[in-house]
C-alpha cells in the first residue's frame, strides 16, 4: 500500500532518505558536491513529503519559499530499489498541490548534468528550462528549471 505524507525537515524518515541521497550526490557531483551542500541544509525546510510503500520509508521531496510567489523543489531521492514505479512523480505532483494551497504560483528547482534521471523527471512533469538563477547563476553543471502551476 502506498501513503503519502506531509510533515517538515524533522520527520526521522526524511533524515534518513535525505543521507542517502547526500550519499549519492557525493559520488555524483564529487569535488563539486561541497558546494552544492551548502544550499540543502534541512533546518528551514516546514513543507516536506514522504512516500511510503508498505510503511516504507522510498521516496521523498520538500519544498520552500524561493520568492513571494515561487518555492523552490528540494530534496527530491527515491530509494535505488524502487526507481522506475513513479515514486518521484508522486512526490512530485503533491509537492505542487500542496504549494498550489498554500497560494504560491510558480515552482524552480536546480539538479545536475550528472543526474539524467532527475533532468528526465521534470521535463516530463511539465517543468521548463530556465537560465540558471541565484546562487546557481553561471554553475556550469547545474540545470535550472520553472513551472507555473
Amino acid at each position: 500500500m502506498v501513503k503519502l505524507i506531509r510533515t517538515n525537515s524533522a520527520n526521522k524518515d526524511f533524515i534518513e532518505l535525505v543521507k542517502l541521497l547526500d550519499a549519492d550526490l557525493a559520488i555524483r557531483d564529487g569535488e563539486d558536491h561541497d558546494f552544492y551542500n551548502q544550499f540543502n541544509k534541512l533546518d528551514s525546510i516546514n513543507h516536506v513529503v514522504v512516500l511510503y510503500e508498505n510503511e516504507i520509508p522510498i521516496g521523498c521531496g520538500a519544498v520552500k519559499e524561493f520568492e513571494s510567489s515561487t518555492m523552490e523543489v528540494k530534496r527530491m531521492f527515491t530509494l535505488h530499489e524502487a526507481r522506475g514505479k513513479g515514486v518521484a512523480s508522486k512526490v512530485l505532483n503533491e509537492l505542487e498541490k500542496w504549494t498550489a494551497e498554500l497560494f504560491y504560483t510558480r515552482l524552480v528547482l536546480e539538479t545536475g548534468l550528472q543526474q539524467p534521471e532527475a533532468i528526465a523527471l521534470y521535463e516530463k512533469c511539465g517543468y521548463n528550462k530556465i537560465t540558471n538563477y541565484g546562487q546557481y547563476a553561471g554553475v556550469e553543471n547545474s540545470v535550472c528549471f520553472e513551472k507555473v502551476i
